[in-house]
């Protein structure tokens, strides 16, 4: 609920920034990318031998898949933030995330820890002859019981 609140802060820091030569960057909350660049190291280690191409096998509840689950929900507040600022801000903020690589560590990490065939396995009462369901054709619920 946070998130899209915290950009309108920068907005009033914004008309600080004038044309410089030099490309400018904002960066989005400094908490929470400190705890996206711990996070990518610590991912970094347990993927460093998975190349892209092939998946990592993270077993539910283990202490890999909770520091993958913090990196992803981390992302998704990041995701958030940027939808709720304005589009002068989101460019100073892509610059940041330009600038140290974030975007990049993301998308090399979620091609290593996106399954090779995505099936979603929903209720026992599935009629078999239905189109197969994966991850990407149904809509996932991360509500926290």
């Amino acid at each position: 609920r946070l998130m899209p609140e915290l950009p309108k802060f920068d907005d009033e820091d914004l008309k600080c920034y004038g044309d410089e030569e030099e490309e400018l960057a904002l960066s989005p909350p400094a908490a929470l990318m400190s705890i996206l660049a711990t996070q990518e190291l610590l991912l970094e280690n347990i993927l460093e031998c998975i190349p892209v191409g092939e998946f990592a096998v993270i077993q539910p509840l283990s202490d890999e898949f909770c520091l993958v689950l913090g990196y992803l929900l981390t992302w998704k507040l990041t995701l958030a933030f940027f939808k709720a600022a304005s589009s002068q801000l989101r460019v100073l903020y892509s610059q940041y995330l330009r600038r140290t690589k974030s975007l990049n560590k993301l998308l090399y990490h979620l091609f290593r820890l996106m399954p090779e065939n995505p099936v979603f396995s929903g209720p026992a009462s599935e009629v078999p002859n239905k189109d197969t369901k994966t991850f990407f054709t149904e809509e996932l619920h991360l509500d926290v019981k």
